[in-house]
């Protein structure tokens, strides 16, 4: 059993006296070192972690070969200011982003919520519209504009003005929105946009772009039917409207693919990218094609786009993955990690839904009438941590399994014990 130490416990005070409270921590861990899929906390405790760092550490902890490129880079230069002067270290991680993914044009930047930004830009600058669609529980930031979108708690959004965007039902099957069953539903959810929004409540003259996530994250991880993605890519191109994809959590192989979206054999116009590609050091990139990122200069920039060290860190981080084969091994280990998540689920009724692809899964607890279990997954993730395991909340009551994809058969084996130990609590 993991016990708070009294170095924790001294950091944390600290951390209340001068950290922003508008920071979200499920619980206390101080986090000191990690290797591998292995955190250690300021006290000696050691974790398994199913977390990544909400889904960022998807190479692992301590990876050599993403120190050794940002040390190298750190003799030479830290910065140099990509949006005023040229360098190539930049220049080689755009180049292979386009190689991965077959874009064009990559604007590279800092976050996820940075990318989503540039994002939205770029769509308003390339179609002269000043509205969006976005779906309900969707998260894309917390900055003004990705805020907009995001749908996923109304506390998130409270006292923030918006820009004008409309949320549409997303296809959340275990809980359809429309009370229908999949696949006599005809995928209603994704309809409803031609059949409501564009006639009732936004022209699709005046809608520059739909924004979706291929797998809802912060929302639930939700995996829509294969059928969704690809009637949301039938009405942008039948309605003249940009199809942009968040892939901020679900991309960097998570899914077994570079991007998710591959899975459901769809292309976005702009996608959006950060966490996991910058192996732990804050890195962000927009892509899309020649066309529509051809906005001239000044319409967009900014200060530490292109840092050096990011840069480095990035193109390792995405020459590790393949090398490794790293989609090839989220695909393995997340069919295993399914099959006992399935197996607990025919163990325990608290457990009422196991879903994801790859290693992005979530698990939804119920209550006995299927309500969310909100108050007995806190106690579980609570319970977990204790027993030495990491995990995340997810949507009302799910809880996020996104371990790196480097984790070790056996480390998920003895995480999935420690999470049994703690389900027996509720």
């Amino acid at each position: 059993m993991k016990k708070l130490g009294n170095k924790a416990r001294e950091i944390i005070s600290r951390d209340n006296k001068v950290a922003s409270p508008s920071l979200t921590r499920p619980y206390e861990l101080v986090v000191d070192h990690a290797e591998g899929s292995t955190i250690y906390d300021v006290d000696g405790n050691s974790y398994i972690d199913f977390a990544a760092s909400v889904a960022v550490m998807n190479i692992g902890y301590d990876c050599k070969k993403v120190k050794r490129a940002v040390c190298t880079q750190m003799e030479k230069m830290v910065h140099c200011g990509f949006s005023d002067f040229y360098a190539e270290m930049p220049v080689k991680l755009c180049e292979k982003m386009c190689e991965m993914t077959g874009y064009e044009k990559v604007f590279l930047s800092n976050s996820g919520a940075e990318a989503v930004e540039a994002a939205m830009k770029l769509a308003f600058w390339h179609t002269k519209k000043n509205s969006m669609i976005a779906f309900y529980r969707a998260f894309h930031g917390r900055t003004l504009g990705a805020l907009s979108l995001t749908s996923s708690k109304i506390k998130h959004k409270e006292h923030f003005p918006s820009l004008h965007v409309l949320h549409s039902d997303y296809a959340y099957c275990y809980r359809c929105p429309l009370n229908l069953e999949y696949p006599e539903c005809g995928i209603s959810c994704a309809k409803e946009i031609e059949r409501t929004i564009f006639k009732r409540e936004l022209s699709p003259k005046d809608t520059a772009a739909i924004v979706v996530e291929p797998i809802q994250g912060e929302g639930g991880f939700i995996v829509p039917p294969p059928e969704f993605h690809k009637e949301i890519r039938r009405i942008c191109d039948e309605n003249d409207v940009l199809l942009i994809a968040d892939e901020i959590q679900s991309g960097g192989f998570r899914t077994g693919k570079f991007m998710a979206m591959e899975n459901f054999g769809v292309r976005a116009d702009i996608v959006c990218m950060s966490k996991s590609i910058g192996g732990g050091i804050p890195l962000g990139a927009t892509l899309s094609s020649s066309e529509i990122m051809s906005w001239h200069p000044g319409v967009h920039a900014n200060t530490f786009g292109g840092n050096l060290l990011a840069a480095a860190g990035g193109l390792a981080t995405l020459e590790f993955m393949e090398s490794s084969r790293l989609g090839e091994k989220a695909v393995e280990k997340g069919r295993y990690l399914m099959k006992r998540l399935n197996e607990l689920k025919d163990k325990y009724p608290i457990i009422g839904d196991v879903r994801g692809m790859g290693l992005m899964i979530g698990v939804e607890l119920v209550e006995e009438n299927k309500a969310p279990a909100t108050e007995k997954r806190e106690l579980i993730v609570k319970k977990a941590l204790d027993g030495g395991l990491i995990m995340l909340p997810a949507g009302d009551s799910v809880i996020r399994f996104v371990p790196p994809l480097i984790i070790k058969k056996s480390e998920i084996d003895r995480g999935l014990e420690i999470f049994e130990n703690a389900l027996k609590t509720a």
